[in-house]
């Protein structure tokens, strides 16, 4: 499951202008990072590049990771032969030297891992001291809402894999992701070293609503994910 690489041109397709991703997640992640220029950055999970291109605009020093190799080929396409991009696993250590980020953002990718906690210690690790972590996961109501739909008895209070089916570019995909109660997120995020500074549930873009009129209204009265920055202490 979650092999990119099968639909990463479907995937980039549709990541570029849907509603979810165009006008909810990257907007909103770019806010809270707020004036980014000449800070340097990390973009954990970057895929084919969106964020890392947003960022860069902004006057960011960036560096991309991703593990899915199709997603990095799409990205060096959309950012050029200089782009640090760089294969690597977020459940592994990273190929970085301590301390060399001032701002990591790790957009949609924690909800792909099980344990968040060697994760989230090595991007202490290549953050320097005062740094910012900032984080977009699937809010956990999404999952505990779809399993009851689905005629299943979730529990919220526990982690559990979860599992569905995409349907991209006429492709079904099955994916699986973890869910896991509030109180386990920022659980992990003291334990690894950091201090919640903002716990966001923003709305999409107002340009969405004449693009997307029945997901906007719907989008606009439950969350679909939920964003936090991070201070390393």
């Amino acid at each position: 499951m979650n092999d990119y690489d099968s639909f990463a041109e479907a995937y980039t397709a549709e990541n570029e202008g849907n509603l979810f991703n165009a006008h909810y997640e990257r907007p909103a992640m770019l806010a809270l990072a707020g004036d980014v220029a000449g800070r340097r950055i990390l973009d954990a999970g970057c895929g084919s590049g969106p964020m890392f291109a947003a960022l860069r605009d902004r006057g960011a020093m960036v560096a991309g990771i991703d593990a899915s190799a199709g997603m990095l080929e799409l990205a060096r396409r959309r950012l050029g032969p200089d782009a640090d991009l760089r294969l690597a696993d977020l459940a592994r250590p990273l190929p970085f030297s301590d301390g060399v980020f001032d701002d990591v953002v790790a957009s949609l990718v924690l909800h792909y891992l099980k344990d968040w906690g060697p994760t989230l210690a090595e991007l202490r690790r290549v953050l320097t001291t005062g740094g910012r972590l900032l984080v977009s996961v699937d809010h956990p109501f999404v999952a505990y809402g779809v399993q009851r739909l689905a005629g299943r008895d979730p529990n919220y209070f526990e982690t559990y894999q979860w599992n569905f089916d995409w349907t991209i570019g006429g492709q079904t995909i099955p994916m699986s992701f973890w869910a896991r109660p509030l109180h386990a997120m920022t659980d992990a995020f003291t334990a690894a070293g950091f201090h919640v500074s903002v716990i966001s549930e923003p709305q999409p873009v107002p340009a969405a609503r004449d693009l997307f009129p029945e997901e906007y209204q719907a989008l606009t009265a439950a969350p679909c994910f939920l964003f936090f920055v991070l201070q390393a202490l």
